[in-house]
């Protein structure tokens, strides 16, 4: 299985980022999806969410109608779009891949992509 993260950059704050995961090895489609973030010194945590259908998803409090997350099962991918971008949404970015709906909760995910990093600057 390979999840394959793309889509980091610099960016000042106020702009937008799309975050791609492609997936392959696995049946996309019977997956749920998340993001995850890492900040410099600080631990991981949960952005989104999205289960296999792409109707249910979840969102962390800090980025709650700035992010979106989607899906496309025809192209094995998951997007992560980020508006409104703050230096505080500084961090490695991380897709992870759940058989269940896995939401915030990081031990339900069984596949991690490598990060992107993105880079806010005030």
């Amino acid at each position: 299985v390979q999840l394959q993260a793309s889509g980091g950059g610099l960016v000042q704050a106020g702009g937008s980022l799309r975050l791609s995961c492609a997936a392959s090895g696995l049946t996309f489609y019977r997956y749920s999806w998340g993001w995850f973030r890492q900040a410099p010194g600080k631990e991981r945590e949960f952005a989104a969410a999205i289960d296999w259908s792409g109707i249910r998803t979840d969102y962390a409090d800090p980025v709650k109608g700035r992010f979106a997350i989607s899906r496309d099962n025809a192209k094995n991918t998951v997007y992560l779009q980020m508006n409104s971008l703050k230096p505080e949404d500084t961090a490695v970015y991380y897709c992870a891949a759940s058989r269940d709906f896995g939401g915030g909760y990081s031990h339900q995910y069984s596949y991690w992509g490598q990060g992107t990093l993105v880079t806010v600057s005030s």
